[in-house]
């Protein structure tokens, strides 16, 4: 996974895929020149495991960048770049080495011959122009999209030699400071692309350790002042350089690890991006995780000096990213959070190799490798690497210690299995279509095919009776896209998306889904078209549809949207929107929103927030909702220039490209108003493409169903409206009644029997399940579970202690039939529980009597140190036996583990336990079946007491 690819791709990805918005400012760009935080950590660009080891790579490094969208091409670029490395900068020509693509048969790629000419044109000496294959010299966005040659720009930090050998060798000493990337191919280079465009990225770290005269990156005072810090909180010597072997202890890579790390974690934290579990989070998590082994393992860092270098790092980037200086706190606080955790985790994680290693048996298990060592199973490092975060190399490191090994290939088929189903869920295989098809939609601008005009979609009005009315649509068929390829006419049952002159759906976009219904051709107005799906490519609304019947380029259709399905999206947004001023009114003008999703069915809203929002905060959001839903404000909608609504005070925007004019959705106070009182007018409004309702009162009711945060600084708010919130109230009331009666039945049930207090316990296991499940208030559902938790505390404290009563009477029963036995094995009755009332409990998955019999058993040797104790529970009608045993302590006749393992497994059943306790299950049809284990049980145990006396 890449956070942003290198290149910066993913800012100008419209542009390059032809699909900018043609009202944007981006839209009309041709040359630009930029600077931009950078992260590459996983994936395709992945340099993660390379930092530290060298002096050159880094997770975050800043990109400069020049583009050209269709403008200059290949002459002007390298034209450009020579100059200003060679007569700018002053780097000498003769430490230059430059790289082209030497052509790649088995893809049908000739050689970029055209860029080498240019160098030699240029005075580039013959051989300081080298040819490089698809690996090096071949740049791609993705498995489909733009592509092209590159040529790549190389210095050799030595001089006065010819290193050319050492170009694309992860030489040290000659490295790649430049790419230009001439992108003239799309999908691999199957297809020439409708436009050629330039994209070219010099690293700032490489070029700056070039221009201050030094050999490494980290010797530039973008890191020093870095490693001056980390050398004051360590216990480790000073940073001195070393690479490779010559670095004993790795003590100098894990200075370059901690430095490189920690701007990392910086930037992205500044930027709203926090250690998580999925995409770029998980990224992240992992980089902060290998920071803290280093710092503490290596450099003997102290918990918390990783998050002291902050300051520091604030310092050196804070004058270009001022958001490091205002976000100084928050990023301590997260990563000072992480990083316990995950201390935390590596405690357990020891923890649970240890446990997993004594229970292995090593005569048994195949273990390859040298003398040979042991194989850990997959799924334990698995389990440790995903769900403690603990880094697989250490596993590595800590089992090689003990001649151990993890099955490597094991876990690579999981983490391959893991990724094919994250895969799956986000629906990265997203479907191809003329929204991904670049050729196509430059064809249709060729052909002089006018953009959709989707403003029908905010045609609609409310009426006097509360009801919304949706204007009609008719419309042309403009162009029609199946198979990839622009097509006239599409037959039934035919896939295809077609391009309309005017439409009034909604294409998904802005966090809403988008809009469901059908259309119907003239003269066959008895046949439906559904649309499955409306997306946005380049100023085209693209309609997906099965043809359900012939459809040609210039018939006309009547359009009709799902209006109740559009209705309730224009709920949920303008629900969104209020929901968003009143979390920013309650918690301040520090909360961010970090995304959205709008559906039919319910909103979700992620935002900033270094905490998950407690009751009275949960009751207060509502509350100040309901307020403005009561209030049924109007929604003013109105187009303005960008220029001009950015100077709207306490506009809510989000980090996207908008059009111009952008549309701006105000509550309560008219869009004018607005721009002409420059005041703060305490509303929401926000700049806003979606469809909304006209007044607030349409919203009826807004219950927020769930809030948790996502990863540490980030909370997610999913919320319903209307009926759903309605039902969700009633939902929360009736699971409030049933909680008070169950508290009243606990509280008068003074001297209950073992099996009550059990059925009780089980009753307040599952009301807690439907609290955790069920639809209700977030605010209510954490009352209820607050007392549930103490509940269950008293429920529990009941059954231990009326276990502990049972199992001291049935002990006293035991001793006065077995007294001074050296093997005491016997059964206990379970009459004194209804047969109706156990066989509730077994269909509830209890098992009433095991504590009890494991109880009876530890006062059984209480009283009997000496003895070998095991007892039975026969269970009806379900013919389960249960088992539980203890030896004393130090006798080496048998092991209890030993003793239960092979009783229970007389009774077709297992067992487990330690070398004085145990307890297993097995199975008996009737009780001469049980009284003949009984017998063997007690001839095992002395056969192997005699066995051990002689």
């Amino acid at each position: 996974f890449v956070l942003c690819v290198c290149f910066l791709t993913p800012q100008f990805k419209p542009i390059l895929l032809g699909c900018a918005d043609p009202r944007s400012e981006m839209a009309s760009y041709r040359r630009v020149a930029n600077s931009q935080k950078c992260v590459r950590a996983g994936g395709k660009h992945n340099d993660l495991e390379d930092v530290g080891r060298d002096v050159y790579h880094h997770t975050f490094f800043e990109m400069l960048g020049n583009w050209s969208f269709g403008d200059y091409f290949k002459v002007e670029a390298c034209t450009m770049a020579w100059h200003l490395l060679t007569e700018v900068y002053g780097i000498p020509a003769e430490r230059l080495y430059v790289s082209y693509f030497s052509g790649d048969a088995a893809s049908g790629l000739p050689a970029d011959e055209e860029t080498r000419h240019i160098w030699l044109s240029l005075g580039v000496r013959p051989d300081h122009v080298l040819p490089f294959g698809m690996r090096d010299n071949f740049w791609e966005m993705g498995e489909t999209g733009p592509c092209g040659p590159c040529t790549e720009i190389h210095y050799d930090h030595v001089g006065k030699r010819n290193a050319a050998t050492l170009v694309n060798a992860d030489s040290p000493d000659v490295v790649e400071i430049w790419n230009l990337v001439f992108m003239q191919e799309g999908d691999g280079g199957l297809r020439t692309l409708p436009q050629c465009s330039v994209d070219t990225g010099m690293g700032l770290e490489r070029l700056l350790t070039v221009l201050q005269g030094q050999r490494s990156n980290y010797d530039t005072d973008l890191f020093t002042p870095l490693l001056s810090a980390i050398h004051q909180c360590s216990k480790a010597p000073a940073y001195r350089g070393r690479t490779g072997q010559a670095d004993e202890g790795r003590v100098d890579m894990a200075y370059r690890v901690v430095a490189d790390h920690v701007r990392t974690l910086c930037v992205c934290i500044a930027d709203g991006v926090y250690p998580g579990m999925t995409g770029a989070e998980l990224v992240l998590r992992r980089i902060l995780r290998r920071a803290v082994r280093f710092s503490t393992e290596v450099l003997q860092a102290p918990e918390g000096a990783l998050a002291s270098l902050v300051p520091t790092v604030a310092h050196i980037l804070g004058d270009a990213y001022p958001e490091l200086h205002t976000e100084t706190g928050r990023i301590m606080e997260i990563i000072n959070v992480n990083e316990a955790q995950f201390l935390s985790s590596l405690k357990q994680g020891r923890r649970v190799i240890d446990r997993t290693l004594s229970k292995m048996d090593r005569d048994v298990v195949k273990f390859p490798g040298k003398r040979p060592p042991v194989i850990i199973h997959a799924a334990v490092a698995w389990s440790l690497h995903r769900n403690l975060g603990f880094p697989l190399d250490l596993v590595d490191l800590m089992l090689e210690e003990r001649n151990l090994a993890v099955d490597k290939h094991g876990v690579e088929q999981l983490a391959a299995e893991h990724e094919k189903l994250h895969n799956q869920s986000d629906g990265v295989a997203e479907e191809k279509g003329l929204h991904t098809d670049l050729q196509s939609l430059a064809e249709l601008q060729n052909r002089g095919v006018p953009h959709t005009d989707d403003s029908p979609k905010y045609s609609y009005s409310l009426q006097h009776d509360g009801t919304y009315a949706f204007s009609p649509c008719r419309a042309s068929v403009l162009a029609l896209y199946s198979n990839q390829s622009l097509v006239s006419e599409v037959t039934e049952g035919q896939r295809c998306g077609m391009v309309l002159d005017r439409t009034c759906f909604y294409a998904e976009q802005g966090g809403q889904t988008h809009d469901q219904g059908y259309f119907t051709k003239d003269g066959l107005q008895d046949v439906l078209f559904p649309v499955e799906c409306v997306r946005l490519a380049g100023g085209y609304v693209v309609h997906e549809i099965t043809a359900a019947d012939t459809l040609r380029t210039g018939d006309q259709i009547q359009l009709h949207v799902d209006e109740t399905q559009r209705l309730a999206c224009m709920v949920k947004h303008t629900a969104t929107h209020v929901l968003n001023f009143a979390l920013r009114e309650l918690l301040g003008s520090g909360v961010v929103q970090r995304g959205s999703h709008i559906t039919a069915d319910r909103l979700r809203f992620d935002f900033s927030s270094k905490a998950s929002l407690d009751v009275s905060q949960l009751q207060e959001v509502e509350k100040m909702v309901q307020d403005i839903i009561q209030q049924n404000h109007v929604v003013h909608m109105q187009e303005v220039p960008l220029a001009r609504a950015n100077q709207i005070a306490g506009l809510r925007t989000v980090d996207e490209v908008y059009p111009d004019p952008v549309r701006v959705v105000s509550v309560g106070v008219p869009t004018s108003e607005l721009l002409s009182n420059p005041s703060d007018q305490r509303t929401s409004v926000e700049l806003c493409c979606g469809t909304h309702l006209l007044q607030t009162g349409g919203i009826r009711d807004l219950v927020i169903v769930s809030e948790r945060q996502m990863v540490k600084g980030i909370s997610r708010i999913v919320a319903v409206t209307g009926d759903d919130a309605r039902q969700a109230r009633e939902a929360g009331q009736v699971l409030l009644q049933e909680v008070e009666s169950l508290t009243a039945r606990i509280a008068t049930n003074h001297t209950p029997l073992l099996a009550t207090a059990q059925r009780l316990s089980k009753e307040v296991g599952l009301l807690t399940d439907a609290v955790e499940s069920t639809p209700i208030p977030q605010w209510q559902r954490r009352e209820l579970q607050t007392r549930l938790k103490a509940l269950q505390r008293s429920t529990n404290t009941t059954i231990r202690k009326l276990e502990i009563k049972e199992a001291a009477v049935k002990a006293k029963e035991l001793l006065s039939r077995h007294s001074n036995k050296a093997v005491l094995v016997d059964t206990l009755e379970t009459d004194s529980i209804s047969k109706v009332l156990l066989l509730l409990l077994l269909l509830l998955k209890m098992t009433p009597t095991v504590q009890v019999v494991m109880k009876t058993v530890n006062q059984l040797s209480e009283h009997a140190p000496d003895s070998l104790i095991m007892l039975f529970a026969h269970l009806q009608p379900s013919g389960r036996v249960l088992c539980a045993c203890q030896v004393p302590k130090g006798q080496v006749a048998v092991s209890a583990s030993e003793w239960a393992l092979a009783v229970c497994g007389r009774l077709g059943g297992n067992a487990g336990g330690s070398a004085t306790v145990a307890k297993g299950v097995g199975t008996a049809t009737n009780t001469t079946d049980l009284l003949e284990t009984v017998r063997w049980a007690e001839e095992f145990a002395l056969n192997k007491r005699q066995h051990t006396t002689n």
